[in-house]
């Protein structure tokens, strides 16, 4: 792993989110007048003004035209009445720039044609094309002049990049894509893990190399936090994430910290991991809902801020059952700084939008001090 740390990383993150949002000192586990909120997956499928922009754009299409992309993001912010707002764009952009085809199927999801299964495949990969995904740069850069200004509360609203984590990119690279089915079981990426350390080494900077210099170009845009998806990591063991993944991401995790600006890491499926993933050195750790916020807050420790973590399927139920799940999350933080509200995974399509709502207005109600 490279050695090419930025030395003091933690104060500069630190510091440069003082003055921020309440989103940015959430993060930072400062005192905020109320709990901030946001959701996974707010601008997709269940919206009416996302799907009238898919009627006559692909899902790529969105992803790599500036304009479209900071629209939805925009658009679903200001619908939902949030307190940040995370750039339209899909973990696996990073491939093309780095020769690795890609495209999503009907019914199948992300398909990688050419999967990476061997060291000369590993090899092959480039990182020296990294400025071809600057169209997620360029939207992020409106979204923030759309909302340079202070909103209503005086509050501003705060700009999320992100991008995959080594691990889960490595698995859509091996794999090629996401595993139709129950069939989820990462075995030709744990078998590379397992049995080929060059060709595993080798991949994992190739990825950490590529995420950071996108990273930095999102900061550079306007960005104040960077939110890293590792999607699938629940898929491993508490042995095995520790000895091929952990040192990769906190490689990941400590470089963008260095630019400056606080990092969420987020995964799922991962009660038995947050021990480990705090290890990461992240500002923020995603929990999922299969913990209890309160337990999860306990396994990633005090140093950490959390992430969460309703059901998105709570979303389906009815005003009672959803107000009281609610309820019990912020019981559950017990108003301690560092808790962000969000879901435990993202918003599924289907999801009644008026319900999204309201748990933003129940969040705002019931956090204020």
């Amino acid at each position: 792993m490279s050695d090419a740390i930025v030395e003091g990383a933690a104060v500069t993150s630190a510091d440069t989110g003082s003055g921020g949002s309440r989103f940015v000192r959430a993060c930072l586990r400062r005192p905020v007048d109320r709990t901030p909120v946001w959701f996974l997956r707010q601008a997709g499928r269940y919206m009416p003004e996302y799907m009238a922009v898919r009627k006559h754009h692909s899902l790529l299409e969105i992803c790599r035209t500036p304009e479209i992309a900071a629209e939805v993001t925009i658009t679903a912010a200001e619908r939902l009445g949030v307190d940040a707002a995370i750039i339209f764009a899909d973990l696996l952009l990073p491939f093309t720039p780095m020769g690795l085809d890609f495209e999503f199927v009907a019914g199948e999801g992300p398909v990688v044609h050419t999967p990476v299964r061997t060291l000369e495949h590993v090899k092959a990969l480039r990182t020296d094309r990294v400025e071809e995904l600057q169209y997620v740069a360029r939207a992020i850069e409106q979204v923030a002049q759309h909302f340079a200004a202070p909103r209503a509360d005086g509050d501003e609203l705060g700009i999320i990049g992100f991008c995959g984590a080594p691990w889960t990119l490595a698995g859509y690279m091996i794999e090629g894509g996401k595993q139709g089915g129950g069939d989820r079981n990462y075995i030709e990426t744990k078998k590379m893990m397992y049995s080929n350390g060059a060709a595993w080494s080798l991949l994992m900077e190739k990825i950490v190399t590529v995420l950071v210099a996108y990273a930095q170009q999102q900061v550079e845009a306007g960005a104040d936090v960077i939110q890293v998806f590792d999607s699938w990591v629940g898929k491993l063991s508490v042995r095995d994430y520790r000895q091929y993944c952990l040192g990769w991401t906190t490689e990941l995790v400590e470089r963008i910290k260095a630019l400056g600006v606080p990092v969420i890491y987020f995964g799922v499926e991962t009660a038995s991991l947050l021990p480990a993933m705090s290890e990461t050195g992240a500002d923020v750790i995603g929990l999922d809902w299969r913990t209890p916020l309160d337990a999860g807050w306990k396994a990633v420790g005090a140093g950490c801020a959390v992430q969460g973590n309703l059901d998105p399927i709570a979303l389906f139920a009815n005003e009672d059952v959803l107000k009281e799940q609610v309820r019990e999350i912020l019981a559950a933080a017990a108003g301690r700084p560092g808790h962000i509200f969000n879901l435990g995974h993202g918003i599924v399509p289907g999801t009644p939008v008026e319900n999204v709502i309201r748990v933003v207005e129940w969040v705002k109600e019931l956090s204020a001090l």
